[in-house]
């Protein structure tokens, strides 16, 4: 199966996104939208974007990204999505043409060594709460597939790698290694992921997994197309 993914589309009401998926549907079997598909998470800049996406005939995945929360009206765009066909993942596996697609938004909390603790203040343990109760939907979701193939969709990074030409200081509000090694005790396949607008394309997670930024400015800066194409 050809992938095409793509992720920060950062879709507003006077958005026009065509060139940006020029040449999908001849290149790719199936499309992902790796989050922050919406600019500041208004049900009006998904319909522009649910405008764009209308005439693929291709099958269409999605996750939601911190951009997409910022008006509170997730649930609401998610809902925009399905209601057009768009298979939205949040937390659940999905098997297409015997490849097994599971997929969260994701969260902060370090990496590796510098990773964050539920330690101190109540504000501390509530934060660090949320990435690991992504972590953990993520890997109930892969131990439900049974597919010899399993990609899987997140927002923020899961390794450090693709974070490369970001701030150091804004590591830990990028991703977490929790989601790296939720997939690493899987079999994933590869791992798509966003958000990091000045990363780099691509990385490893510590147990192997391709890991690919495809954030669109980081694939506008380092390949020719807005989306990157793989095969799994």
């Amino acid at each position: 199966m050809r992938i095409a993914a793509i992720a920060d589309l950062h879709c507003r009401v006077n958005s026009t996104l065509s060139s940006l998926f020029e040449g999908v549907e001849e290149r790719a079997d199936l499309l992902v939208l790796a989050g922050d598909l919406t600019d500041t998470g208004l049900p009006a800049e998904m319909s522009v974007l649910l405008g764009e996406l209308k005439h693929f005939s291709l099958p269409i995945l999605a996750v939601v990204g911190n951009h997409d929360h910022e008006n509170d009206k997730a649930e609401e765009l998610c809902d925009m999505l399905r209601d057009t066909g768009v298979l939205v993942l949040e937390g659940n596996a999905i098997e297409i043409e015997g490849v097994g697609f599971i997929g969260t938004k994701g969260f902060c909390g370090g990496f590796d060594d510098r990773l964050v603790q539920p330690f101190g203040e109540r504000a501390i343990k509530d934060f660090i709460r949320i990435g690991i109760d992504e972590a953990l939907r993520l890997e109930n979701a892969a131990a439900k597939l049974d597919t010899q193939r399993k990609v899987a969709v997140l927002h923020y990074a899961p390794i450090c790698q693709t974070l490369a030409g970001e701030s150091p200081e804004l590591f830990p509000f990028l991703g977490s290694s929790r989601l790296a090694s939720a997939l690493d005790r899987h079999g994933i396949s590869a791992i798509f992921h966003g958000h990091a607008h000045h990363g780099s394309p691509e990385g490893k997670t510590p147990g192997g997994i391709p890991v690919y930024n495809v954030c669109r400015f980081v694939q506008q800066r380092c390949c020719s197309r807005a989306y990157m194409v793989i095969e799994v």
